[in-house]
């Protein structure tokens, strides 16, 4: 794997017990945006701070499409991997 764009936003986290890039695109903001239901991207902290497991893999499956990654991925992911994957990811773009 090559190492992450930090230009691009990339991330590479352990999920699943292998390296996997993370990357927020405007193509993974659309797709949370859908799967969170959010009418106005003000809304995103407070729901990012009360996302349900199901939200939580979802929003980890745009992030690892984002990186080139197989949305799949996500489900194998145990919740403290994705937890700590979607701040590392978040972090990045801040």
């Amino acid at each position: 794997m090559l190492p992450p764009n930090p230009a691009r936003g990339e991330v590479v986290v352990t999920l699943a017990g292998a390296p996997r890039r993370l990357c927020l695109t405007l193509g993974a903001l659309a797709r949370i945006e859908a799967a969170l239901d959010l009418s106005d991207w003000s809304q995103l902290p407070d729901r990012i701070a009360t996302l349900s497991a199901a939200n939580l893999f979802a929003v980890l499956a745009a992030l690892l499409e984002g990186g080139g990654e197989a949305p799949e991925i996500a489900a194998r992911a145990t919740v403290p991997e994705a937890a700590s994957a979607l701040a590392v990811a978040l972090a990045a773009c801040g």
